[in-house]
């Protein structure tokens, strides 16, 4: 690090809001902030004492650039920008593989409603929710369809389809249909969703009654089994607090060198989920917990309220997220904030030591391989191919950081068809290194190759033939295809204890590289395979087979539809033909798994 260019750069930093990046050597970004001043925040990360992790950042630290911004909210907008396009690795990045399920009513002349995950897709529809699980979601879609007869299909056919005959369409794609109507049923769903089921309750208790006393019993059961299910609905296990009202209630605790951020999500007076996560933190709480904000509203509803703790300076984010804030001084808010504080100190305490007890392991582990390979090994990458009589073959490389997965950096190769695996290996590590010195990206310490000498010898040639210092080693396994010793570039065994924290960091690794390989082979066949069923289906072209697939995301879960949900796609006609090639001629297309 050059200190005294560093030390000019920082004393004529202006004092104004903006956006800096820190910079290592190689000028990636690291780390992206924000702040209101930026010479006075940029400058406290090279003066005083920090915690380990942020020592560890600053320690990587080259150089920087910032962009000096109107407002704090134009810098919060920018830092959030530049960490999705950037994801540095030291910034913390919030958003998980948690999603929880909403009702979704569309926005459209005849509205639909479905099921969904994604809010971010169809920002005009609304949504309701989140709902515990998918299955509480689909329950609670069911029974709505059931009292409102809301159309069911993506694409309106040109005839009606059994859901009209059922009772539970209105048929608007062959009879005229007021919209009007329609907008009453969206009515009375929404104000289903929002609590108010008392009325449909008594709607559905005067028609049962009448069908009953006209001595239809049949339809009078069909009314009961409606109430019943509303009250299986609306009849939760949740925490009961004072106010109605829909709130997102959050707040944090630091401590250890990490943050843990506790969620409450407030519903018409109950608290029907929790969010919680627990990150590594790297310089301030509060930055954080701004980021994690940010990045929680692009995948999330915005509830009425955002409660915050009193302490933490929210200035520019109501503007930014554009919800309304409350930082409660006393009364059932501040209580909340408190129940958050509380648990997330607790969740801390209690998964720290397992987080601890991991990292202990993990250096263990990289610790021992790098004995083995005689040179350090803090960052690894791993090859693995799949194919199936040498077609459709791929290759997957993971690559681990100091014994953690860097998925960013994982990469999916298409190979050469007819490939031997030596062939496919040498392929897949040429292309990967050729890469990296053209773009002058970081190399790693260490291969590890799934197999024995004549994997190591083919990544030896490649790795020589490109000039390049990275130590090769094998992954041996046993009879039983499992991972039982190393081998070194010269051919010879390293036992792994299989009690070692090392045996486990190698088989996680094994299996992880291989899943990716497996799943990305799986689904070039599948791709392939629907293509040449669907194409061969009378009535279904390009644009339909396109909407299909959307529908039903992948080919399993057309194969597993039924007719009447297809049609809800694509015409009747054409629906019958998929559904009968999917079903009669399964042989013949080798649809079976």
């Amino acid at each position: 690090m050059n200190r005294e260019y560093l030390k000019a750069k920082l004393a004529n930093l202006p004092h104004a809001p903006g956006s800096y990046q820190m910079k290592d050597a190689s000028g990636e970004i690291i780390y992206v902030g924000k702040a209101k001043d930026l010479h006075n925040r940029v400058n406290q990360y090279f003066v005083g004492a920090h915690d380990f992790k942020t020592t560890k950042m600053v320690s990587n630290i080259e150089d920087f650039d910032f962009i000096v911004t109107a407002s704090e909210k134009e810098s919060l907008i920018l830092e959030i920008n530049l960490i999705k396009k950037y994801r540095p690795k030291y910034n913390i990045m919030f958003i998980d593989d948690t999603s929880y399920p909403y009702l979704k009513l569309t926005r459209e002349t005849y509205p639909r409603l479905t099921v969904a995950r994604d809010i971010r897709k169809d920002r005009k529809a609304r949504y309701f929710g989140p709902f515990p699980d998918a299955m509480a979601a689909h329950q609670t879609r069911k029974l709505l369809q059931s009292i409102y007869p809301f159309r069911r299909c993506n694409t309106m056919p040109a005839k009606v389809c059994l859901y009209y005959h059922m009772g539970q369409c209105a048929g608007p794609c062959e009879y005229e249909v007021d919209p009007a109507v329609y907008e009453q049923y969206a009515a009375g769903v929404a104000s289903f969703l929002n609590g108010n089921t008392a009325k449909v309750e008594k709607q559905l208790k005067e028609e049962m009654l009448k069908a009953s006393a006209a001595l239809e019993f049949e339809k009078a059961n069909e009314y009961k089994q409606m109430i019943e299910s509303i009250h299986q609905v609306v009849d939760k296990q949740m925490i009961q607090v004072e106010n109605k009202g829909s709130k997102d209630v959050f707040a944090w605790y630091a401590d250890k060198g990490y943050l843990a951020i506790q969620g409450f999500l407030v519903r018409q007076g109950t608290v029907l989920n929790k969010e919680f996560r627990l990150k590594p933190l790297y310089g301030s709480a509060e930055d954080a917990f701004t980021s994690f904000l940010l990045q929680y509203y692009e995948d999330h509803p915005k509830a009425a309220e955002l409660v915050l703790p009193q302490s933490f300076d929210a200035e520019g984010l109501a503007e930014v997220l554009e919800m309304r804030i409350f930082q409660p001084e006393k009364g059932y808010r501040k209580k909340l904030i408190g129940m958050c504080v509380d648990n997330a100190k607790k969740q801390l305490d209690l998964k720290f030591e397992i987080v601890e007890r991991e990292e202990e392991k993990t250096a263990e582990a990289v610790r021992d391989l790098s004995e083995k390979a005689g040179r350090p090994m803090n960052r690894v990458e791993l090859f693995d191919n799949s194919h199936i009589s040498g077609a459709f073959t791929v290759a997957a490389c993971v690559v681990y950081e100091n014994g953690y997965p860097d998925r960013k950096n994982y990469r999916l190769y298409k190979l050469h068809t007819g490939n031997s695996d030596i062939d496919s290996m040498k392929e897949v590590l040429y292309r990967r290194y050729f890469r990296l010195l053209k773009e002058g990206k970081q190399m790693p310490d260490g291969i590890l190759v799934d197999g024995g000498r004549t994997q190591i010898d083919a990544a030896k040639e490649i790795i020589g033939a490109l000039d390049l210092d990275i130590r090769i080693m094998g992954l041996v396994k046993d009879d039983h295809h499992n991972t039982d010793s190393l081998m070194d570039e010269n051919g010879e065994v390293i036992p792994v204890p299989k009690d070692s924290a090392l045996f486990f960091l190698l088989t996680r690794m094994q299996d992880e590289v291989h899943r990716r390989a497996v799943s990305y082979h799986r689904q070039l066949r599948a791709k392939a395979q629907t293509r040449s069923i669907l194409d061969e289906i009378e009535g279904v072209g390009p644009k339909r087979k396109k909407t299909l697939l959307k529908a039903f995301g992948n080919f399993t879960n057309l194969k597993n539809a039924s007719m009447e949900e297809i049609a809800q796609v694509i015409p009747q006609k054409a629906a019958e033909n998929v559904y009968a090639a999917l079903h009669t001629e399964e042989n013949k297309w080798g649809c079976n798994e």
